[in-house]
């Protein structure tokens, strides 16, 4: 009997974790604490967790972590890991696959490419999953989350599901807005049946990208957006900034649109670069680089004098 004790609170110590270090969590490595860090099992176990919450009590949602830069001074609230509960993808037929918002966009990819459905290769692009893209309209390869999206569903903060449209949301490049406080949970997708696709035309695709960006360093994928009518890597590159470090962190040699985390770097050295980027860039063209990544957390100096 003790051992089964044992094994259950084994469980729930996977599941519901106190001051869980962020650098586990993000592709940049690095960053603080969450005061609670959760990961449910499944959709009933996360809108069950979800509707008990305090109203107060902040909630972050994460997926595989990528575009994210946690603060050294870590996070308030709860931050709830969705890849494992959300993780379903299913072909509805007649072109519409649902994927839940767990999902990584590469899978995404995969699986409408093997079914000859598409556009849907430039999903392979995507470093997240589908809840992220979902929440700033990713794209690569010329092509864009919400283009392809026929309906989502999503939670409120009691826990309650219910479907929306595009219609329901602003969406740009690279931006989302929508109702507050409300994540989503799956997107059915429509896309063309018998699409001109192959394996062969998506691992293309793929070797491009391992080609030209540093895959494989800590990164959380491009930093900025790119502006109108040009492109942010060509400009950074202009300013002369590939190589620059900010203590750990410096503009990757190989695309200079990535911050590699190449020396331990803090949370901290990664945001003074994306800083210095920016204001080298404006001084020099006069473009105002907006930042891709989401930046969440306090600085480590506020969580000390907390």
């Amino acid at each position: 009997m003790a051992a089964q004790r044992n094994d259950g609170n084994n469980r729930n110590a996977e599941r519901l974790r106190q001051a869980e270090p962020m650098a586990r969590h993000t592709s940049w490595r690095t960053g603080g604490v969450a005061d609670t860090w959760f990961r449910p099992v499944d959709r009933a176990d996360l809108l069950a967790f979800i509707a008990q919450l305090d109203p107060a009590v902040p909630v972050h949602w994460i997926g595989l972590g990528s575009n994210l830069l946690v603060r050294d001074g870590g996070v308030r609230g709860v931050v709830i890991a969705v890849q494992d509960a959300l993780g379903d993808i299913e072909d509805l037929g007649q072109g519409r696959i649902r994927a839940g918002a767990g999902v990584a966009c590469t899978i995404l990819a995969r699986y409408c490419v093997r079914r000859q459905l598409g556009p849907a290769e430039f999903f392979a692009g995507i470093p997240g999953t589908v809840g992220g893209a979902l929440a700033m309209n990713a794209g690569a390869f010329g092509g864009e989350t919400w283009q392809q999206v026929e309906s989502v569903e999503v939670s409120n903060r009691q826990g309650i599901v219910r479907r929306r449209f595009p219609d329901d949301y602003k969406v740009g490049y690279r931006q989302v807005v929508g109702p507050r406080d409300e994540w989503f949970l799956s997107a059915d997708f429509q896309f063309t049946e018998n699409f001109a696709t192959s394996m062969d035309r998506l691992k293309a695709l793929v070797d491009e990208r391992r080609a030209k960006q540093p895959l494989g360093l800590p990164s959380c994928g491009s930093v900025f957006r790119n502006p109108p009518g040009d492109y942010a890597a060509r400009l950074i590159e202009a300013a002369g900034l590939k190589g620059f470090a900010s203590g750990g962190a410096v503009v990757s040699e190989k695309h200079a649109n990535f911050i590699i985390n190449a020396d331990d770097a803090s949370a901290a050295d990664i945001e003074s670069l994306i800083a210095h980027v920016r204001s080298t860039v404006k001084a020099r063209f006069g473009v105002e680089l907006v930042p891709e990544v989401h930046i969440i957390g306090e600085p480590a100096k506020a969580r000390d004098e907390a």
